[in-house]
C-alpha cells in the first residue's frame, strides 16, 4: 500500500509528504549555519549507527513483532448487543485495523509525530540533527527527534526513561523494524499501542472516550486534538483543561496548513468547531455487577485470568438487560416490604434459568450490588430445607418403586445417630399417619421424606444431586432430605430446571458466546442437551410439586398457570426458600441474613417468599403463553429394579 493511499488523501487538498529538499528550503530560511550543523551532525550520527547496529546484539528481536498482539479490553455485552462493562488490566484498548481510523487523525498524527514518515527508514537524520544541538546546548537530554518508528520501538520493547543510550537503542531497533514490517503496519500498530490519557490505549477507545464515536468517524477538529495528546496526555486533556487542548489542536492544524495537508478554510472550520466531548470511561463500573461479576469468573475458570484482562475478549451474555433491571428492582422492593414486615437485614438472591437452554435469564446476587459485591446467587452456600425434597422424591420415582400416589407413614420414627439416637418431626410437630407422596410433598412432611430417603438409599439420593450439578459435601445421614447441606441459588435453579425439562440438561450458563477482537470463535455454548435423568421421574416430580403450589405449602405462588414448585425452610427460619418453574423459566428466591442468623420466628418459605416469586413471574411471563407439563403418562415408568 503507498503513503498517498494509507493517508487517504484528496489530490486536490493534500500534497505529497515533505521530502529532505523540502527541509533544506526551511534551513535556508532559518539560516544556513544550523543547516550545516545539523547535516554535519547527522551524517556523524547515521554513520555510526551502521555500526552500532553491529554490535547492539543484546538488542530485543524486532521480527517477533510479525505475531504481535497487544493487550486489549475484554467487552461484556447482554443477549441484545448492549455493552455491560469493560474488564482490563492496566491498558484499556481496542484494536482496529488501518482502514478503520480517520484519514483525518491519521494526518494529524503524522503532521505532529512524524511527517517524514513515509520518507525514512526508521529514524530521521534531521530530526536526529536538530534534537542533537538542542541536547547539546542544554547539557542532557531536551529533545527526542523520534520518528513514529522509534517511538515503537520505546513502547513495546524499552524503558521510559531518557538517555542517550536509549535512544541510540531506539534508532537500531528502528531500523531493523522497518526491514521487518512496512509502512502501514508500523503506523497501524503505533496508532493502535499509544497512550491517549485516561487509561486510553489505542485509537478506538481514546475516541469513544474523548468523543463518544468511533475512531474512524472523527473529523478534522476532534482529530487535531488528540494528535496534540500524545506528547502529554492528562497535562493537554480536554477534560483537564480545555484551553490548553485548544492551544495543542491549534499547533496540529497549523502544522498541517504549513504542510499543506489541509486547506485554509479547512483550518478555520476546525479551529471553530464546537467540541462535544465524551465521558472517560475506562473505569466506570458494570451496568450489570452481579451479570458481569459472574460473566467473569465464568471466563477466568475457563481461560485464565491473563486472558480476561488483556484478550480483548467479546463476550454475548444470556441476559436482557431490561429483563435484568426488572428482577432487579423486584428484589429490591420486596427486601424493603420484608424489612417492614419486621424481618430486619434480610438479603436476597434470584436467579431465573430458561429451562429448554439452561441460559440463565436473570441473576441477582443480593438487594445492592454497589453496597456489597458478595454475589450470593452464586456464591453464598446456603441450606436449601425442604426444597431438597424434591431430590429425594425424584430417586425414588426413578427407582420404578414408587408413584406419586404410593402411601408412607407419617408416624413416629427414630434412627441410630453416632452414640444416641435421631427422633426427626415434622414442622409443625403433628403426624398424619398414612399418606399419599403427592400429598406429603404438597404439606412438606418431613418424616415421610426421610423413611423415603432411607427406603431408596441416601447413596442414591447423593448420586442424584451429583447429576444434577449440586456438588457441596453430602454425607448419608438420615437427616440428608431435609436439605442440611449447603447449595447456592444457581444451583437450586439449575437443578428444577433439568426437572422442568423432563431430565434434558445442557450445563447452565450466563454466558452465550465468546469471541476475539477479531471475531473468531472461542466458546459456544449454543444447548447441547442431554437426557441425565429419567423422563418418567421427571415429570412425576412435577406433577407432585404441582400439588404443593394448588393446595400446599406454595399457595402463594399461584399465578393462574400451572407452576411446580417448592417451599424451603430450615430450622430456626435462618434460611427460607421459593423454587418454582413453568415450562418456559425456572426461578430460585433465596431469603435469609448473611450473619446466618434467625430472620423471624415466622417466616417461612410459603408465607414469605412465595409471594415474591409469584411477584417476579407475572411480570417475567407477560405476554408468554400458558403452557402445562406433560404428565408422566407420557412417558414410559422405569422398571423395579
Amino acid at each position: 500500500m503507498s503513503s498517498s493511499k494509507i493517508l487517504d488523501k484528496n489530490p486536490s487538498q493534500i500534497q505529497t509528504l515533505p521530502s529532505v529538499e523540502f527541509w533544506k528550503e526551511v534551513g535556508q530560511v532559518t539560516g544556513g549555519t544550523l543547516l550545516s550543523i545539523m547535516l554535519l551532525s547527522t551524517a556523524a550520527i547515521s554513520g555510526g549507527l551502521v555500526g552500532l547496529a553491529i554490535s547492539f546484539r543484546d538488542l530485543p528481536d524486532v521480527r517477533q513483532l510479525r505475531n504481535f498482539f497487544p493487550t486489549e479490553t475484554t467487552y461484556i455485552y447482554d443477549i441484545q448487543g448492549k455493552l455491560l462493562a469493560r474488564i482490563h488490566g492496566e491498558a484499556n484498548r481496542q484494536v482496529v485495523p488501518l482502514d478503520a481510523i480517520s484519514p483525518n487523525l491519521k494526518r494529524a498524527v503524522l503532521a505532529s509525530e512524524d511527517s517524514n514518515f513515509f520518507e525514512h527508514h526508521g529514524i530521521n537524520p534531521v530530526g536526529i540533527g536538530r534534537a542533537a544541538i538542542t541536547n547539546f546546548v542544554a547539557g542532557g537530554v531536551r529533545e527526542g527527534g523520534s520518528t513514529i518508528t522509534m517511538q515503537l520501538v520505546k513502547n513495546l520493547f524499552l524503558s521510559q526513561k531518557r538517555a542517550v543510550t536509549r535512544k541510540i537503542a531506539e534508532a537500531v531497533l528502528a531500523i531493523r523494524l522497518e526491514q521487518v514490517i512496512n509502512k502501514d503496519q508500523i503506523l497501524e500498530m503505533y496508532l493502535n499501542q499509544v497512550y491517549w490519557g485516561h487509561n486510553n490505549y489505542g485509537v478506538q477507545t481514546a475516541a469513544r472516550t474523548y468523543f463518544n464515536k468511533s475512531a474512524a468517524n472523527l473529523t478534522l477538529a476532534e482529530s487535531a486534538m488528540m494528535a496534540g495528546l500524545i506528547p502529554a496526555p492528562e497535562e493537554y486533556s480536554p477534560f483537564v483543561n480545555m484551553k490548553l487542548a485548544k492551544q495543542k489542536q491549534k499547533e496540529v492544524l497549523g502544522r498541517m496548513l504549513e504542510l499543506n495537508w489541509i486547506s485554509q478554510q479547512e483550518y478555520n472550520d476546525a479551529l471553530n468547531q464546537k467540541i462535544k466531548l465524551g465521558k472517560i470511561k475506562s473505569f466506570q463500573g458494570s451496568a450489570l455487577p452481579y451479570v458481569t461479576n459472574t460473566v467473569a469468573q465464568e471466563i477466568i475458570k475457563k481461560f485464565g485470568r491473563e486472558a480476561l484482562l488483556k484478550a480483548g475478549m467479546r463476550v454475548q451474555t444470556t441476559v436482557d438487560t431490561n429483563f435484568q433491571l426488572m428482577a432487579e428492582d423486584t428484589i429490591k422492593k420486596w427486601h424493603r416490604t420484608l424489612e417492614s414486615e419486621g424481618i430486619y437485614k434480610n438479603q436476597m438472591a434470584l436467579v431465573a434459568i430458561d429451562p429448554r437452554t439452561h441460559f440463565v435469564k436473570a441473576l441477582v446476587g443480593g438487594i445492592d450490588a454497589k453496597t456489597s459485591e458478595f454475589n450470593r446467587a452464586t456464591q453464598a452456600q446456603r441450606q436449601p430445607g425442604s426444597s431438597f425434597k424434591p431430590f429425594v422424591y425424584y430417586t425414588a420415582f426413578a427407582s420404578g418403586k414408587f408413584t406419586p400416589n404410593s402411601t408412607i407413614l407419617d408416624t413416629p420414627v427414630s434412627y441410630r445417630d453416632g452414640s444416641g439416637w435421631y427422633y426427626p418431626r415434622n414442622y409443625d410437630n403433628s403426624f398424619m399417619g398414612a399418606i399419599s407422596i403427592r400429598t406429603a410433598v404438597a404439606l412438606s412432611r418431613n418424616i415421610p421424606a426421610i423413611k423415603i430417603g432411607k427406603a431408596v438409599g441416601m447413596d442414591k439420593v447423593i448420586e442424584t444431586c451429583r447429576t444434577l450439578g449440586i456438588m457441596s459435601p453430602m454425607v448419608p445421614v438420615s437427616s440428608l432430605p431435609l436439605g442440611a447441606i449447603g447449595v447456592t441459588p444457581l444451583e437450586m435453579a439449575s437443578a428444577y430446571a433439568t426437572f422442568a425439562n423432563y431430565g434434558w440438561q445442557s450445563p447452565a450458563t450466563i454466558i452465550a458466546r465468546v469471541t476475539d477482537s477479531s471475531g473468531n470463535v472461542l466458546l459456544d455454548n449454543t444447548p447441547k442437551p442431554q437426557l441425565v435423568l429419567d423422563p418418567w421421574a421427571s415429570a412425576a416430580t412435577l406433577d407432585v410439586m404441582q400439588s404443593v403450589v394448588n393446595e400446599g405449602t406454595g399457595r402463594g405462588a399461584a399465578i393462574g398457570r400451572p407452576v411446580a414448585g417448592k417451599t424451603g425452610t430450615t430450622s430456626s427460619e435462618k434460611d427460607i426458600w421459593f423454587i418454582g418453574t413453568v415450562p418456559q423459566l425456572t426461578t430460585a428466591i433465596w431469603v435469609g441474613r448473611d450473619d446466618n442468623r434467625q430472620l423471624a420466628h415466622s417466616a417461612t418459605g410459603g408465607g414469605t417468599v412465595a409471594p415474591v416469586w409469584r411477584d417476579f413471574m407475572q411480570k417475567a411471563l407477560k405476554d408468554v403463553p400458558v403452557e402445562r407439563f406433560q404428565p408422566p403418562s407420557k412417558f414410559p415408568r422405569p422398571k423395579s429394579n
